[in-house]
């Protein structure tokens, strides 16, 4: 596998940050391009990176920022350019907005992508409109669970106004897009860490619906959300970002964090990227900057020591929630990653609204919220 990444900036400039010995843009198989959505609505760089990579997929993603080996891009685009030496790659998707029944989808996958040799899907989802527990439950049950699936969510920086995702084209709202890898010499590695602290004490789901959750014991999820929040209260949804919510669905069940996308003061509601069942505990968790770190570091680790090779290219997708609780010291998780696996990792990503990765419970994969998610690949 040979590597290439640049940035693109508003005017047009192109600047190479890294490029393997002997990679041709023209045998590049796949172009991954991370840019914030207003970039990619003002300066529609689809021609450039089909001129520039000519036999490549080009999958194109809006994001709340994005990452390279320089660390953290800002009103720039991020262009890393794959060429695989011994692996295939397929690819499929799917419009929401012309058909919201994510079965479809579903089969789509299974018809297109699935074969005895699918080592793993890669998954870069619209993030605005798709109920993300929804999606990969149907592409585990298509899989039967034997795929791992990693990935994530479009971001839109902090407006929640619309994400845009595109295959081969401009990037627009509703696309779902998914990339098969085939083959016995491609290698991954997963791993998601979080590093919030609960507060407050753990309670019960009583009214919900899907993703979106009604009440919470006696209260509406919304006023109780409120009255925790204080002074945040009034910057909602933005702030909401601040305080996730730690959900377990059983007393057994490992605990996941959901972030909100949406609230309805009219019904006192909370839409979130997953789903919430009724009967569910959740909790309210905060952000520690030192916490957040170390789960990237450790999230690092935990790939470190499952595999035998030092991984070319590390997929790095981390929550917006973390990028705005981090602050100015959002390049420390980025640098965390990169001191583990040394000098020789080439790392893309992007700030997202919701995280899609293996679990070592689950060899598919789980929707994740606030974490810092790593997936690695390297050739043999």
């Amino acid at each position: 596998m040979k590597l290439q990444q640049l940035t693109l900036n508003p005017e047009g400039e192109a600047s190479l940050l890294f490029t393997s010995d002997g990679f041709q843009e023209s045998e590049a198989n796949l172009v991954l391009a991370f840019g914030e959505r207003t970039f990619l609505e003002n300066n529609q760089p689809y021609s450039f990176l089909k001129k520039r990579y000519p036999n490549s997929t080009i999958v194109i993603c809006s994001t709340s920022g994005q990452m390279a080996n320089c660390g953290l891009v800002e009103n720039s685009l991020v262009v890393t350019g794959l060429s695989f030496e011994k692996t295939a790659i397929k690819t499929a998707q799917a419009d929401i907005e012309l058909n919201s029944d994510i079965l479809s989808l579903g089969n789509t996958i299974k018809s297109e992508l699935f074969s005895d040799d699918l080592k793993s899907i890669l998954v870069i989802s619209e993030g605005s409109f798709v109920n993300g527990t929804e999606l990969i439950t149907e592409l585990i049950r298509q899989t039967n669970n034997a795929v791992p699936i990693f990935g994530g969510l479009a971001g839109d920086e902090y407006h929640f106004e619309k994400t845009i995702v595109g295959l081969n084209a401009d990037a627009s709202q509703g696309k779902i897009v998914v990339i098969g890898f085939y083959g016995e010499h491609i290698h991954f590695g997963f791993a998601s860490e979080g590093g919030w602290s609960d507060f407050g004490p753990e309670r019960e789901v009583t009214q919900s619906e899907k993703n979106v959750l009604y009440k919470i014991g006696d209260r509406f999820a919304l006023d109780l959300y409120k009255e925790y929040l204080g002074k945040y209260a009034d910057e909602l949804p933005g702030s909401s970002l601040y305080f996730p919510l730690s959900m377990k669905e059983n007393s057994h069940s490992k605990p996941v964090v959901r972030t909100i996308l949406s609230i309805d003061e009219k019904s006192k509601s909370m839409t979130f990227a997953g789903n919430i069942p009724v009967g569910s505990k959740v909790r309210l968790m905060k952000g520690n900057f030192d916490k957040l770190v170390d789960a990237s570091y450790q999230a690092a680790h935990e790939i470190k020591e499952q595999q035998q090779q030092n991984p070319q290219l590390a997929l790095l997708v981390s929550c917006v929630g973390r990028k705005i609780v981090l602050g100015n010291r959002i390049e420390e998780e980025i640098e965390a990653v990169k001191e583990v696996f040394g000098p020789n990792l080439l790392v893309c990503g992007f700030y997202s609204y919701g995280e899609i990765s293996p679990t070592l419970n689950n060899v598919a994969c789980e929707l994740h919220n606030q974490t810092m998610t790593i997936t690695t690949l390297y050739e043999s």
